[in-house]
């Protein structure tokens, strides 16, 4: 099961980091990914990333300011969010699937979500 955590309130131009934990062996040869539920909004897709295959895809909305990253040692996997936006306010979530596609639908694993709050 997995568990995300690490949300909470910060002032834009901020930094937060989001963390996953999953089972042992739960990330290997798997694509991880972040999505987020803005209010009123859809599911977006945020990253996702199969290490196996050396193969990270951002949003281009997070390009350059978000990063995901993992700690095998921990079984975890991170997404550090930088010069945090008003408009990145919203639930994340992170998910595992077999490959790096956009649609969440194609994603099986789902932890509960974190809410990111970024005030003006």
């Amino acid at each position: 099961q997995l568990q995300a955590y690490g949300g909470g309130l910060v002032q834009a131009g901020g930094s937060l980091r989001l963390s996953c934990a999953a089972p042992r062996g739960t990330f290997s040869g798997n694509t991880l990914a972040w999505f987020r539920r803005a209010p009123g909004k859809e599911r977006e897709f945020v990253v996702g990333t199969r290490w196996s295959r050396n193969y990270t895809l951002y949003a281009d909305s997070v390009k350059g300011r978000f990063t995901i990253a993992r700690d095998d040692a921990k079984n975890a996997v991170y997404l550090q969010m930088n010069s945090l936006k008003v408009e990145d306010t919203a639930v994340y979530y992170c998910a595992v699937g077999s490959h790096v596609v956009r649609d969440s639908a194609k994603y099986a694993y789902w932890g509960q979500g974190t809410q990111v709050t970024v005030s003006s």
